[in-house]
């Protein structure tokens, strides 16, 4: 047990940097490669894409042989994946890197995410969200250090050397007692007794409802992560700035999960997302409508303060209300089907942004946004009643 949070830490950081890794060198690819965003948006779909089988087929390994079989496999398929990306020398490659990104990332976050609550006791928003915390710290150094690497060993170095901290998070899953985690023999087979099944939890309301929460609300996390630094670009921020502001980003979506980590009371878990969804709406339209230079800059870090909380508290809401036997299942199906959301949106607004611009893609987004509230509407209304 003594292992157990740093290596749920390593592992948030490490997805953390796997989410924010396409952002944060999507423009030194782009002239490595001769992409356009077109191209871009369907790198962004494919790690959505990847993720929807990836995520349900995981679900049940993890529920049947165990988390640390699949902890250490999620780590040695992220690593290879980011050595394919580093080496690929044209789009097809590069494409076939993310898809592995996507496969390997997947794997890890299946497990991090219920880990934390035994790595952080206490309630399920407070775990879920201070766990978020480091998977954004993770987001948040990522860019930094990409583009200090990417001045010292080039874009093939800078990809090579974050294999480092994906196989740290594996062999630390090595030292890991995972036995103690598990329940005494009694409570097992209570458990297992009680366990609904794949179509028990797909006939669940709250199942639902947590899953197209996700489906609004991943696309908009991807949208600002792929093309933060573009929408920058267009409204005449430099290439450097434009990556520190990306950072910001990621630093205002930590520091606001951290911040409800400690201060969201039980209970009002479903009232904060439909709240946050809200802003989000405002966001998006102020964005597109948007034309100065400054407002653009304090948007982007204005929306990593919205933006963070909503996961971790989605994710709390769900498994709060399952039992912890079914626990890989539901965050499965929880990713499956909102990562159809990341892999469909991202798409359209990449093809809307090669018609017009990045700026006007972001319609797109907004309309996720009101997706997301509708949904949390109906969860406030499901949770009161």
């Amino acid at each position: 047990m003594t292992m157990l949070q740093p290596m749920t830490i390593a592992g948030l950081l490490v997805t953390g940097m796997g989410v924010a890794l396409l952002g944060s060198v999507k423009l030194a690819l782009a002239r490595k490669l001769g992409m356009d965003e077109a191209r871009v948006g369907g790198m962004v779909s494919v790690f959505g894409f990847t993720m929807i089988p990836v995520m349900f087929a995981v679900g049940f390994v993890t529920d049947l042989v165990g988390k640390q079989p699949v902890m250490i496999g999620g780590s040695v398929i992220m690593a290879a994946s980011l050595v394919v990306l580093a080496t690929a020398g044209t789009y097809w490659p590069a494409l076939v890197g993310v898809l592995l990104l996507s496969a390997g990332w997947a794997t890890l976050i299946n497990v991090v995410n219920p880990l934390s609550l035994f790595a952080f006791p206490g309630t399920e928003a407070y775990a879920l969200n201070l766990a978020c915390f480091f998977f954004g710290l993770g987001a948040f150094l990522t860019p930094l250090a990409v583009a200090f690497l990417l001045r010292r060993v080039r874009l093939t170095g800078t990809v090579l050397v974050l294999t480092v901290p994906v196989l740290l998070t594996g062999a630390l899953a090595l030292g890991v007692d995972f036995s103690s985690l598990t329940a005494a023999p009694a409570e097992e087979t209570a458990a297992a007794a009680a366990d609904p099944g794949m179509a028990g939890l797909l006939a669940e309301p709250m199942m639902w409802l947590c899953a197209l929460a996700l489906f609004f609300y991943a696309p908009m996390e991807a949208t600002m992560g792929a093309w933060t630094t573009t929408y920058l670009q267009e409204n005449r921020v430099a290439e450097g700035p434009a990556s520190g502001l990306l950072s910001g980003f990621w630093l205002a979506f930590m520091v606001s999960r951290l911040v409800t980590a400690y201060t969201l009371p039980q209970g009002g878990e479903a009232t904060l997302i439909l709240v946050l969804g809200v802003v989000c709406v405002a966001v998006w339209a102020t964005m597109v409508l948007g034309r100065s230079r400054g407002a653009a800059m304090a948007l982007v870090v204005a929306a990593g303060l919205v933006f963070g909380p909503i996961f971790p508290t989605i994710m709390a809401v769900l498994l709060g209300h399952f039992d912890k036997v079914v626990h890989g299942r539901a965050v499965g199906l929880l990713f499956g089907i909102g990562g159809l959301g990341w892999t469909a949106i991202p798409m359209l607004i990449g093809a809307y942004a090669r018609r017009t611009s990045v700026q006007r893609g972001f319609l797109l987004a907004a309309a996720s946004a009101v997706g997301l509230c509708v949904i949390a509407l109906m969860l406030v209304a499901r949770l009161a009643g």
